[in-house]
């Protein structure tokens, strides 16, 4: 099942998601779709995900250590991440 993750990273700028990101190396596996962007709040990511599982690797295994890379070696925290199990899904289609 595909998963969402709406996460409020440890930082607050684009510029600082970038510098994150860009210490990823290839792209996560199971990543389908990421969109990030400031709100009301401040910065949010979401991401749409295979299943919960790429997410929990991708979470564990790879945005930790690239947070540490970027943010030195106590960073503020991981994201706060809200889960959401898609249950219905609609993707325009290109006409024509």
């Amino acid at each position: 099942m595909q998963w969402i993750a709406v996460a409020t990273p440890p930082f607050a700028s684009i510029e600082q998601f970038d510098r994150v990101t860009s210490q990823l190396g290839e792209e996560p596996e199971g990543l389908e779709a990421r969109y990030a962007g400031m709100s009301a709040e401040g910065l949010r990511v979401v991401t749409l995900w295979e299943s919960k599982a790429h997410a929990d690797r991708f979470f564990a295994d790879h945005l930790g250590p690239a947070l540490t890379r970027v943010l030195g070696p106590e960073p503020a925290g991981m994201p706060t991440v809200l889960g959401i199990d898609v249950a219905r899904t609609y993707t325009r289609q290109p006409v024509g």
